[in-house]
């Protein structure tokens, strides 16, 4: 595939990720009844309802295509921990749920990955063009995963930390800028070796 033409497959994959990152946070919302997100449009699928100008558009498409690497964001979907009927863990499940679905389509198209590897699909050779861009989304959806489970503010790992260990979430909520800091270097040291580990582990090959 053309260079230009991965850049901006990646790009989109991303986007579509977030998509259903963010609107898994809103569902799960709703569903323990706090109807926030779909009052606000936000409990969608369309792309358009969850992307920033800046954050998803103009900031990751200038980097990756110049400097190879992608920093981006979508529009944090609201909510009212207020009006969670579990007062306990709600904000839990909600923060979950958005690293959460991109696990679930990691380990449903991870799945294909290791029929087709053992033969079970034979229309397509598991080396085509086909497999590589299902296993680009596999990676891509547990490195998304990775990243927003660290626990630093506004990553959803935060919200997960703080109802679980209060002291400890808001002992690095302290860390403002210093915590991004941190996420990034984690971000571009560590968590691509451990995606690849997990990319194995549901694949039964390693991404690449």
């Amino acid at each position: 595939m053309d260079p230009n033409a991965l850049k901006f497959f990646i790009y989109a994959v991303i986007v579509l990720s977030a998509v259903f990152h963010e609107y898994a946070h809103g569902f799960m919302a709703y569903r323990l009844g706090d109807s926030t997100a779909k009052n606000a449009g936000r409990l969608t699928l369309n792309p358009f309802a969850h992307m920033e100008l800046m954050g998803t558009v103009v900031i990751p498409l200038f980097l990756l295509y110049f400097g190879g690497i992608f920093i981006g964001w979508a529009k944090p979907v609201p909510y009212n921990p207020f009006n969670l009927r579990d007062k306990k863990y709600g904000s839990l499940k909600v923060g979950i749920a958005g690293p959460g679905a991109n696990i679930a389509i990691a380990l449903i198209l991870g799945t294909l990955l290791r029929l087709a590897s053992a033969g079970i699909f034979n229309v397509l050779p598991v080396s085509g063009f086909f497999w590589q861009a299902i296993g680009l989304i596999v990676y891509i959806n547990i490195f998304l995963a990775l990243f927003n489970l660290i626990p630093v503010p506004p990553l959803d790992g935060s919200k997960v930390l703080m109802d679980l260990f209060p002291r400890a979430g808001h002992a690095l909520a302290r860390f403002g800028v210093f915590g991004i800091m941190l996420a990034l270097f984690l971000a571009f040291m560590i968590l691509p070796t451990l995606a690849n580990l997990i990319f194995y582990a549901i694949s039964g090959y390693w991404f690449s």
